[in-house]
This record gives C-alpha cells, sequence and structure tokens, in this order.
C-alpha cells in the first residue's frame, strides 16, 4: 500500500492462478461451492445498479476470477419481460457462470420469474435481494426488511427454490443484519433459507438503517457462519483491497467474500483478490496511462452493451470520479469528463491528463462510492407490528411488484 510503482496485472484472467514470476504460498480458500457450481476463487462481484451491467463484469473478468452477478432485476419486470429486463440479464457468450440476481416481494412473482430463468435456460445462478436498503425498495417491505416478515421470506425463498431445483440451477440469499439493531433478522433468516435449500447465504454486513455508512460489522459474519454450517456463508462490507478480504477471512471464518463499492473504478481489484486468495503478494498498481486505457475499453463495451452511443457515455459518467480517485485531474477537467457525450470526445479528454503519472499510493484505494449517514428506513405502515403477513399487507405487496432496477 502506498507504492508508487505501476506493476502491470500478474494474474491469468478467469483462473486466478498466480502468473510466472509471482511468489505465491498456496491457496487460503478451497474453491467456492455453490450447488454444482465450482468457483475456484472464492470471490463474488455484488450486483450493483447502474454499474454491473454485461460491460463491467466482462473488464472484472478480463483481470481477475470469480463469480459476476448482474444488476438486480425485478421480477415483475422479468415476467413481463421488459426490454430493459431483458438487458439486464443478458450475458456475453463465453460468460460462465451466469448469475442473475432477483428482487420481489411476492412469492408467486418471484417464482414464475425464476422458473423463466431456468427453464429458458438464462441463468446457472440466481441470487435472491434481500438486502438493498434503497427507500424506493424499503418503503414497499422489499429489499432488506423484508425478513422481518418470517412467513413471506420463507414464501419467496420456497418459490425460488423450488422454480429453480429441477433445472439444476442453484439459489442463493444475499441479505443484511435486518431493518436495525432492534430489529435483526439475518440468523433466523439464515437458518431458514438453508433449511429450504438454497446454495449459500451472504450477509453484507450493515443493517437497512445503516444504508453505506459506518464500519461494517464484520462479527455479524462470524455469528452467521457459526449458525448457518450446511452451506457456504459469504461476507460482504468494506472490502477495498485484497488486503481486506484475507482479513476478513481470517477474522470471520466466512467460506468467500463478495465485493462491492470496493472496485468501482478498478476492475483490476478482481486481479489482486485472484492473487491473493492464491497466496500470491502480487498487486496491480496502476499507472494513469493504464487506468486511462482501461476506462477507454470500458467505454468501448458500454457502447456495445447500450448500443447508442449517447446513452452509454451517459452510463460511463459516473465511473470518472471512481476511476481517477487519488490521481492528479485538475477540476475543469474532471468536470469535462463528468459530461462526456462520446467516443471520440472521451479520446480527446483522456489525451488531455498528465498519462506519466505513476500510481498515487494510498490516495486511489480505499473507501469509495456513496456511503452518506445512517437514515431510518422507509417502511409500509405498521410494518414492525408483527412478524407475520397480514391479509391486507399480502394483498398490498402484491401489487407493489415495482418495473424498476436498483439496489
Amino acid at each position: 500500500m502506498g507504492d508508487n510503482r505501476a506493476v502491470p496485472t500478474t494474474t491469468t484472467p478467469r483462473t486466478g492462478a498466480p502468473a510466472d514470476g509471482a511468489a505465491a504460498t498456496g491457496a487460503v480458500l478451497p474453491p467456492l461451492r455453490i450447488g454444482p457450481l465450482t468457483v475456484e476463487t472464492p470471490v463474488v462481484l455484488a450486483p450493483m445498479a447502474g454499474v454491473t451491467n454485461r460491460a463491467f463484469r466482462r473488464l472484472c473478468r478480463e483481470h481477475g476470477a470469480g463469480l459476476y452477478v448482474a444488476e438486480m432485476v425485478t421480477s415483475r419486470a422479468l415476467v413481463e419481460r421488459t426490454p430493459e429486463s431483458m438487458r439486464i440479464i443478458r450475458h456475453d457468450a463465453d460468460e460462465r457462470p451466469r448469475s442473475v440476481q432477483v428482487y420481489g416481494v411476492d412469492p408467486a412473482t418471484v417464482g414464475a420469474a425464476v422458473r423463466l430463468l431456468a427453464e429458458e435456460d438464462r441463468a446457472d445462478h440466481v441470487d435472491l435481494n434481500f438486502g438493498c436498503p434503497v427507500p424506493k425498495v424499503t418503503r414497499r417491505g422489499g429489499g432488506a426488511v423484508l425478513p422481518w416478515k418470517r412467513d413471506l421470506f420463507a414464501g419467496i425463498v420456497r418459490a425460488a427454490v423450488e422454480a429453480a431445483s429441477p433445472h439444476g440451477v442453484p439459489v442463493t440469499v444475499k441479505m443484511r443484519k435486518g431493518i436495525d439493531e432492534d430489529h435483526l433478522t439475518y440468523l433466523e433468516a439464515g437458518l431458514v433459507a438453508q433449511d429450504l435449500g438454497v446454495a449459500a447465504v451472504a450477509l453484507h454486513a450493515r443493517t437497512a438503517a445503516d444504508y453505506y455508512s459506518g464500519t461494517a460489522d464484520w462479527d455479524a459474519i462470524t455469528r452467521l457462519k457459526e449458525t448457518v454450517t450446511d452451506v457456504p456463508v459469504l461476507g460482504n462490507g468494506d472490502i477495498w483491497s485484497a488486503e481486506d478480504a484475507l482479513e476478513m477471512v481470517r477474522r470471520t471464518g466466512c467460506d468467500g467474500v463478495v465485493v462491492g463499492r470496493g472496485c468501482q473504478g478498478r476492475p483490476w481489484l478482481f486481479a489482486d483478490l485472484a492473487a491473493a486468495f492464491h497466496g500470491s503478494d502480487a498487486r496491480v498498481r496502476p499507472g494513469l496511462a493504464e487506468v486511462a486505457a482501461v476506462v477507454r475499453r470500458h467505454g468501448e463495451l458500454m457502447v456495445e452493451e447500450f448500443g447508442e452511443e449517447g446513452k452509454a457515455m451517459r452510463e460511463m459518467r459516473k465511473h470518472m470520479a471512481w476511476y481517477l480517485k487519488g490521481y492528479v485531474v485538475g477540476g475543469a477537467l474532471r468536470a469535462r469528463l463528468g459530461l462526456v457525450e462520446s467516443l471520440a470526445q472521451l479520446d480527446d479528454l483522456l489525451a488531455e491528463l498528465d498519462l506519466d503519472q505513476p500510481y498515487p499510493g494510498e490516495a486511489a484505494e480505499g473507501q469509495r462510492g456513496r456511503a452518506g449517514s445512517p437514515k431510518r428506513p422507509a417502511l409500509p405502515e405498521g410494518w414492525l407490528d408483527s412478524r407475520e403477513l397480514s391479509d391486507g399487507f399480502r394483498q398490498a405487496l402484491a401489487e407493489a411488484e415495482l418495473s424498476v432496477s436498483g439496489g
């Protein structure tokens, strides 16, 4: 950390094996087994709305190894086959395993969505979202607040597993600790999910109220690992470097890690993670010229993804600050990059960078993406009154399926 040398990637793409010359001491963890799937490097890319599209997943796969999950797709939109939902679940021909995360609040709709994915051979793995803290999701009773209703949580998991199992598609669950520290659900939910046949459970070690603020409670991952013993337990939260991932495994005993915001603007983090989990101390330390090349590659892939250059560049804008974190770039140039409209303009702006800059060290590392402060979760009226779902809530939730992506 803090090394100013520009060091090339030293892992073999999609295998994670250290390249020739990289110091290695042996695998830190065995391969991650999710049902019939084997993930040689026990690392999962967390689904992030507007980020983990096909273009970004390809970038990550080109650098390292792991399981790369698509953006969250809502079950209602998927059942209705909306153009956006079908784009979200699209994978490259060589992308294996194909992983999709589904969100929903109605068991029947979630089951239908998972059945579509499994029967039509559109996914090799389905993850269920019980971790989203975004108000537009939680105020409908979804995401991180849903496991509070025990019967609803069990109904959704059961419907998904029953729809996927005949086709050999494993289902996993990603969740948070609970609504807040007074309404924790993760240990109970983990056991229920295990008993209903999920292939793994992942915990973002924050509550919905924490949002993305503060420090993730890795001790909660330890407790979940001690409680859920029949399927792999994955840890998520505050993995900003390969060293963080190794420390989480050491402290919690988890079977693998889920990486979200830490890879924003740093798809080469997966090279670091692949090296680290194979016992190598090789790390990627890109100079600004290398970063600019990745930005250009990302832009090209985004145009392929969206089929329209203007749309692709608008989607690219959010990535600019992440890629340039820590590098010396004038405010005016940063602002122009944040308003880029075409690949030609992107080329012109990248050419204005001081491409001789070496890796800036700690300034380019650490936390990135949204953090903010704790916030009171938006909940349906009366949500906390009971752990069971009333007939009124059941009807409201069936009507509340959102045709949007987020979380």
